[in-house]
């Protein structure tokens, strides 16, 4: 049937269900997430040290606003439901000097060091030379990026939910 635009899935037996377009959507975010850890780790190289993706965006998320954070502010905002993970990924973003840690009470705060600082800007650097300015050059625009990012954050909260129900069958 010409002009029928056929589904890419990655699990037909999984587009068999009520909404076979969540089947390729769930194929499009494996593609997107894997690019999207690939590109981190990349980058981050390019900027200068070998850091795992988590470390990066543990990073960037204690650098925003140059603000001390919680570990549990990171995880929530990061949604990692496992803390070890950030907990690991903070102790060697300490060790290589990206980061410091002081306690206020019984809170640990982690804040970045200038050198974390200093890697964020050459990351940013890296970021916009090779992904945003040939993003911004060929599209998509920034209206359909902010649209896209509404979605992904929906779904996520639904994926979130689905995964609390599922837990209890």
């Amino acid at each position: 049937m010409a002009g029928t635009k056929r589904a890419i899935v990655s699990s037909a037996h999984l587009a068999d269900g009520a909404l076979p377009g969540l089947s390729e959507l769930e194929f499009s975010l494996t593609l997107a997430a894997t690019a999207y850890q690939r590109w981190i780790g990349r980058c981050a190289m390019a900027a200068g040290a070998q850091l795992s993706p988590l470390e990066v965006l543990i990073l960037h998320t204690v650098r925003h606003r140059d603000r001390a954070k919680r570990l549990g502010d990171i995880t929530l905002v990061l949604d990692i439901e496992d803390t070890h993970l950030a907990t690991y990924a903070i102790r060697k973003l300490e060790k290589a000097g990206l980061v410091g840690t002081r306690r206020d009470g019984k809170e640990k705060l982690v804040e970045a060091t200038e050198a974390g600082r200093s890697f964020c800007d050459a990351y940013r650097e890296v970021r916009e030379r090779v992904l945003a300015e040939p993003v911004a050059a060929d599209g998509p625009g920034e209206a359909a990026l902010s649209e896209a990012a509404d979605l992904l954050r929906r779904l996520s909260g639904q994926y979130n939910q689905a995964a609390r129900a599922a837990a209890t069958l």
